[in-house]
């Protein structure tokens, strides 16, 4: 098992089965099939990321390098939450950016019932060592287990 720690932006504890990206992930682009047309699985809908398009997001720990795109993201974000449409947790390499922050944050304090931990900074090391199907544990901490 190796551990990372990163910088808590919403807390929360979750063990789940890792989806893993290097390329920026589009939330707008890789959500918006889901959330408009009811797909249940919430299979990523960005075919500009080779990595994700059509894998199944939803309850998986997403571990990317950073989100890119729409504006909207962070709107997405919380929208996907408050359909519980989610992954169970966002799990980043770099620093995260604001929008998708604001999406994270506006959905833990609004959205009843639902917790998405999200942690950033986690480093290259995470996102070079982290392979899709790992075990994902994120602790309270901000401290991320892999096996």
């Amino acid at each position: 098992m190796k551990q990372f720690k990163g910088r808590v932006i919403t807390p929360g504890k979750v063990t789940a089965e890792a989806v893993v990206t290097k390329e920026g992930f589009n939330t707008l682009a890789s959500l918006q099939m889901a959330l408009q047309f009811g797909d249940k699985e919430v299979k990523c809908g960005d075919q500009s990321n080779k990595e994700l398009y059509g894998k199944p997001l939803l309850g998986k720990a997403l571990c990317l390098p950073q989100t890119i795109g729409s504006t909207t993201g962070g709107l997405v974000l919380y929208c996907a939450c408050a359909m519980g449409k989610n992954p169970a947790c966002m799990l980043f390499a770099s620093h995260i950016d604001s929008l998708a922050a604001a999406g994270a944050v506006l959905a833990d304090v609004w959205v009843e019932g639902v917790t998405m931990p999200v942690v950033d900074s986690l480093g290259d090391e995470f996102l070079d060592y982290v392979k899709d199907g790992m075990t994902v544990t994120v602790k309270e901490d901000g401290t991320v287990e892999l096996a």
